[in-house]
């Protein structure tokens, strides 16, 4: 049988540095895969021995893409160990600003990270712009809405501008796509609408990160988040701040309505016949019987739980987003979430240690110990060995994806309302089967899902901020005796950042940190096989998917995107001897 050896490093339009090296078969189908993150981060060395107030600031660095989450989580971990409940308006602020990031950090990701895995941009200079605008009025009635460009002016004018640099040999970081490749699906005036929207998105995503700046003081890394509440009493107390926040909030949702959840409906149905290949999953290589479709992976589902909806104080207030497991994509039942059950393995990760530890008790001292010898000028991972900085973290035993896909499988097993409406409804509206969720197109999807249902709940928070504070309440902190609380205590911040559970551990003594750990989604998902051989989510997901040309590794690419990692601008495939078959190099300055 003869099996090749491909090798995408790094992985293109993602936060961090990531290589994959897959195995694929006679069928040009992977039956093997591991993923590897190539740089260290080490924050957590940083951290011991600082004052836990200060730890937000340091560990927000962590990530300029996940801008802010950290920062909560580290002050939310420190408020934890300290007993804090913060007021009304502190909560809804932080709210304001974690939502306002989702609904940034999601758009900025479909667009100008995974669109154009779908999306051929040479095909689109192929459409016919007045037939566009019908296909754009087509989707938009889909998702029950109008399209956010209407008439075929406009579509012409963007094909047009597009052809100029086309033929100028200035396509900028449209310049080395696998433009033609057979796995992409789109019609050419499909393809247009994305190239639209991909650049009109530009413009959105910018007002989208300015509304977290209004309560955060800057984006990204805002800087209002403190221990006991939020800093931003001016802005809460201004009017005109708020109807700021919430204007561009409007702007924002109409094109989520008219142009993302269309674009996704488009894109699903395209591609429907992917999502729903039970022969092309991993449960159908470890079960013999597949669930869902291409990309659908470990189907052992996350969810840390977010967004408070009431002042009863950390881990029991309810929450948008319900905590919770889902095991074997088994949408009848929800396991109850338990911190204590989670640890990290380094059996195949560069760092000492010999056993799974809970990252209360948790060890980042670095070990790293190489690649193969270079063959060919190619030198590949140590894959029986240790091949990644990012360690194995196990819940219970098994594990987890995390992400958009997570909450929403988790919040529809539980029987959330406002969860269950949402995918109800766009899976109905496309016409799509619920084993569509368990995919690559339903990674999508649950992302562009959350997007709608984000936008929409944080018209509410507005109102409640705004309400709250007419009403005379402008606390916005909680005093406490720092000296007191922090003789020896421990706390934890868990909640869901955009991409997935994300948790800080912090152990405190006289008031200085002596042990810090940051478990993030990407550590859950991109993580290396664990001390049984087991696969993380990238891997698992990877596993039966069909490449249609091995030198254009498209596939491997579009799931993993789907995950939207956050682990820099080449990406090297090798053939199984090492062979270098193409470089390429993205430019990175874009006139368009």
């Amino acid at each position: 049988m003869s099996k090749k050896h491909i090798v995408v490093d790094p992985i293109t339009r993602i936060e961090g540095h990531l290589r994959v090296e897959a195995i694929i078969d006679e069928n040009n189908t992977i039956v093997d895969a591991y993923t590897s993150s190539t740089m260290f981060r080490g924050i957590e060395t940083i951290l011991k021995g600082r004052d836990p107030r200060d730890a937000g600031l340091l560990a927000m660095r962590i990530c300029g893409v996940c801008t802010g989450t950290h920062y909560q989580r580290s002050i939310e971990a420190a408020e934890d160990a300290m007993g804090i409940t913060i007021p009304k308006n502190a909560r809804i602020v932080r709210n304001l600003i974690q939502g306002a990031l989702y609904v940034h950090d999601h758009l900025v990701h479909f667009y100008h990270l995974h669109a154009l895995d779908f999306v051929d941009v040479v095909s689109a200079l192929k459409a016919d712009p007045a037939k566009t605008s019908e296909e754009a009025v087509k989707w938009a009635k889909v998702a029950g809405t109008n399209p956010y460009i209407e008439g075929a002016g406009q579509f012409k004018e963007i094909q047009d501008r597009v052809a100029k640099f086309v033929k100028q040999g200035r396509l900028g970081i449209f310049g080395n796509g696998y433009w033609g490749n057979k796995h992409y699906k789109l019609t050419p005036e499909q393809n247009l609408i994305g190239v639209a929207h991909y650049l009109k998105a530009l413009d959105i995503q910018r007002d989208l990160a300015k509304m977290q700046a209004i309560f955060g003081g800057k984006n990204p890394h805002p800087q209002s988040i403190v221990v006991g509440g939020v800093t931003c009493v001016q802005d809460i107390k201004n009017p005109a701040r708020i109807a700021l926040f919430k204007q561009l909030l409007q702007d924002g949702t109409k094109f989520i309505k008219q142009a993302y959840l269309p674009d996704v409906y488009m894109a699903g149905t395209m591609y429907a016949d992917e999502a729903t290949d039970k022969s092309a999953t991993f449960s159908a290589l470890k079960k013999g019987k597949g669930v869902g479709g291409t990309g659908g992976g470990l189907l052992n589902f996350m969810s840390y739980g977010d967004f408070r909806l009431d002042d009863t104080g950390f881990y029991k207030s309810a929450l948008l987003f319900p905590s919770g497991v889902v095991l074997n994509g088994d949408l009848t039942k929800v396991h109850p979430f338990d911190p204590s059950k989670v640890v990290e393995d380094v059996t195949h990760s560069w760092y000492e240690g010999e056993k799974p530890l809970h990252p209360y008790d948790g060890q980042t001292e670095p070990h790293y110990t190489g690649l193969e010898k270079k063959e060919d000028g190619i030198a590949y991972l140590k894959t029986d060995e240790k091949y990644s900085w990012i360690k194995s973290p196990i819940y219970n035993d098994e594990r987890m994806e995390v992400g958009p896909l997570a909450r929403m499988v988790i919040g529809v097993a539980a029987g959330d309302k406002r969860i269950t409406e949402y995918v109800t409804k766009f899976l109905k509206n496309g016409n799509l089967p619920t084993e569509v969720l368990f995919s690559t197109i339903g990674r999508t999807a649950a992302r562009a899902i959350e997007t709608e249902l984000m936008a929409d709940v944080m018209v509410e928070w507005v109102d409640e901020l705004a309400k709250n504070v007419a009403a005379g309440d402008d606390s916005t902190w909680t005093e406490f005796d720092f000296d007191y609380v922090t003789k020896d205590t421990k706390g934890v911040g868990l909640a869901e950042a955009p991409r997935g559970a994300l948790g800080h551990w912090m152990r405190i003594k006289d008031g200085k940190i002596t042990n810090y750990q940051a478990v993030v989604p990407s550590t859950w998902n991109a993580a290396p096989r664990d001390y049984k051989g087991r696969m993380g989510a990238y891997e698992a997901a990877l596993i039966g998917t069909k490449v249609a040309d091995p030198e254009q590794p498209l596939e491997i690419i579009r799931t993993i995107h789907s995950f939207d990692p956050c682990i820099a601008c080449a990406v090297h495939v090798v053939d199984t001897k090492g062979k270098e078959l193409g470089v390429y190099k993205v430019d990175t300055g874009c006139t368009i």
